[in-house]
């Protein structure tokens, strides 16, 4: 019989709603239900695509009699993750705090009150390489809460005094300057991973955020190692297990240094930031294979995450059927010597061997492995190898398929947004903005209400219960930002200003410092607030980006000083931790360089006015925001107030740019016009 879960939206909790556990949703009825039986709460939080979530799911919230025993004892609460990233963020703080690391599934038992008192991640079904079992673990908790309460309340009250005291403030840093962004470089250069690319060692993450800085670095100063570092990461990402050699998209990780095995689930946020950051390298160097990436990953996207609503899913899982009823890691993706031979034929399959790096003893598990681009001597036959990407794509299509999250999360959609419209902008796909346009309709009709506040996510064209956080208004805005700059439409603008002025608001305290939840939002242990940004730029430095753009688009003094506040985090931490900072160190380069505004003043169909629209959308500066339409803002383009008093110069379309309140004579003339983009 399905428990509570079976009303949820969110398809990690329906993929629990058969379980034995009586699972509650978070709601203040289960914390009612734990006061009423006089019991605590076992809060389980995971996501869709977690493997080792499907791991203990099956291990032990299955099983009919750890399910039992945890039902007569707790009052067991399960959480996503994705929607409820408040939730997850402040109960995963306190298991940092207690036990130095963190990760999911995260367990954490509560108080009636919600106060944590024990902590954990994942629990095997028996004791294992000194992990208790879940039972044990179970057993030992209800043992202390029935004979050892106050103890229980003591450690409970101590925890919840010693987060609240951790309330993050700027501390006066300022904004950071030339010696800050030139102390994160140099940390940088010292993580950096000179033979395979990347930072640091294993796991080894895509640091989408670190190149974007590297790239803008680059733009605004001529640094020839920034570049090389973001050039170099790039094309060894590119070559490597990580990259779906067939089917383009990113794998969440590697598992090792070399980026040869990844962990097989494909996380939107990633690809979106991904995609962005290869088109961005191409803009900066022309390398083909960035644009080829770019387009890859666009187009992956489009084809594998895009729901019928036009929006975009969360993921796809790691896990599918390996076609023996067993769910296996990475099923979808790998290949042995002889399923090759099975497709290709003996020749075909000796030389994609060669070309993808698949040997006898494989590269992943069970002889298996994973399709690569290693560094071959001699050319490749490029048609011959497209035929066989063609052939094995194939072939893959009739493979059991990997389970897609297909929730709607409003932060996610606003990154697919800015990197589908760039993308589509440079590369002549217009199919690309049309994607982004039909993702921010849906937000905007879906997911916006009349005072501008978002709902985190939907599903099914159902938007959910759960309010959005300080990352979606900030993502969203940026999204919306990017495709004004590409369409010319100047609503978007005017969207991304309602949902600023909301950042404003709701969302900003005293010092320049952010929350990741409204002053209204539902009161948890402690007020969430987070400035690092980790697999996507954190609420905190993504405000501060779209605050900066908004402003040197319209004038706006307020957004302007809001965006230069919250930098001060950027002056603080960003020399000390530059990998967890790579989107605010992005932004500080920004500000560093204006950021500049350009004005493209001419008719849409005009064949003169689109290429000062195209030249200023290439232009490298960073940061720069671009405003396209009729001169004086006519015609629909009321909005864009960079467009107010730019006529045509001598009846041709022009194009000004201007910083620092200074302005440069307008050209008519898209070369003239990337040249002093480019410095």
């Amino acid at each position: 019989m399905p428990n509570r879960l079976a009303h949820e939206t969110s398809p990690y909790l329906l993929q629990h709603a058969d379980n034995p556990v009586d699972w509650w949703p978070w709601s203040g009825e289960a914390f009612e239900e734990a006061r009423r039986r006089g019991v605590p709460v076992l809060l389980s939080v995971g996501y869709s695509s977690c493997h080792w979530c499907h791991v203990m799911a099956h291990e032990s919230f299955e099983d009919e009699t750890t399910a039992a025993y945890l039902n007569e004892h707790f009052v067991p609460v399960k959480v996503d993750r994705e929607e409820r990233p408040d939730v997850d963020a402040v109960y995963m703080e306190a298991v940092q705090a207690a036990t130095g690391h963190g990760g999911w599934p995260m367990t954490v038992f509560l108080t009636p009150g919600a106060e944590p008192f024990y902590f954990g991640t994942y629990f095997p079904p028996a004791p294992r390489h000194g992990m208790p079992s879940f039972g044990q673990v179970l057993q030992g908790v209800a043992v202390a809460w029935a004979e050892r309460r106050e103890e229980v309340d003591e450690v409970a009250g101590n925890i919840v005094r010693e987060l609240a005291g951790r309330s993050l403030v700027p501390g006066g840093a300022g904004v950071p300057g030339e010696p800050e962004l030139a102390q994160a470089l140099l940390g940088l250069t010292r993580d950096y991973d000179e033979r395979y690319g990347g930072f640091g060692g294993a796991p080894k993450f895509p640091p989408s955020m670190v190149v974007e800085f590297l790239l803008r670095h680059h733009a605004r100063t001529g640094a020839e190692g920034a570049l090389q570092m973001a050039a170099d990461t790039c094309e060894a990402m590119a070559r490597g297990g990580i990259y779906d050699q067939l089917g383009g998209g990113f794998a969440r990780y590697s598992v090792d240094r070399e980026w040869v095995v990844p962990h097989f689930e494909k996380m939107l946020y990633d690809n979106a930031l991904l995609c962005r950051v290869y088109a961005h390298l191409w803009r900066a160097t022309g390398s083909d294979l960035a644009r080829r990436v770019a387009l890859e990953t666009a187009d992956f996207m489009v084809r594998e995450l895009r729901t019928a609503e036009g929006g975009f899913a969360s993921a796809l899982d790691a896990d599918s059927d390996d076609g023996t009823g067993r769910h296996v890691e990475g099923a979808y993706y790998v290949w042995t010597p002889a399923q090759l031979r099975e497709v290709l034929g003996e020749e075909d399959a000796a030389y994609a061997a060669r070309h993808f790096g698949v040997t006898e003893e494989g590269t992943f598990e069970e002889g298996a492995s994973v399709l690569q681009l290693p560094q071959h001597a001699g050319v490749a036959d490029a048609g011959r190898v497209e035929r066989i990407r063609e052939r094995l794509l194939a072939a893959r299509e009739e493979r059991p398929r990997p389970g897609r999250d297909d929730k709607i999360v409003a932060a996610w959609n606003g990154l697919a947004i800015a990197a589908l419209a760039e993308t589509g902008a440079y590369f002549d796909r217009p199919d690309l903005v049309e994607r982004a346009t039909e993702a921010a309709d849906l937000l905007v009709r879906l997911h916006m209400d009349s005072g501008a506040r978002l709902t985190r996510t939907s599903r099914d064209g159902r938007a959910g219960a759960n309010a959005g956080v300080l990352e979606d208004y900030a993502d969203v805005a940026e999204g919306f930002l990017a495709l004004a700059g590409v369409t010319g439409e100047g609503a978007w603008l005017e969207f991304a200003g309602f949902l600023l002025d909301l950042v404003l608001d709701r969302f900003t305290g005293e010092g320049g410092a952010l929350y990741d939840t409204a002053h209204d939002a539902e009161r948890l242990i402690r007020r969430p607030q987070d400035p690092t940004d980790n697999a996507a730029p954190s609420g905190w430095t993504a405000a501060a980006g779209a605050l900066l753009a908004y402003a040197a688009h319209t004038g706006s003094e307020a957004h302007r000083t809001a965006a230069e506040g919250a930098l001060g985090v950027v002056a603080a931490l960003g020399p000390r931790a530059p990998r967890f900072k790579g989107w605010g160190l992005a932004v500080a380069e920004a500000l560093l360089d204006g950021p500049r505004e350009v004005a493209v003043a001419g008719r849409p169909d005009d064949p003169a006015a689109r290429a000062l629209h195209r030249a200023a959308l290439l232009g490298t500066a960073p940061g720069a925001v671009v405003a396209f339409g009729e001169p004086g803002g006519g015609a629909g383009n009321e909005e864009f107030p960079l467009l107010r008093d730019r006529p045509l110069v001598d009846g041709r379309p022009a194009a000004y740019v201007c910083r620092h309140f200074t302005c440069d004579a307008p050209t008519t003339d898209a070369d003239e016009l990337a040249r002093t983009l480019a410095n």
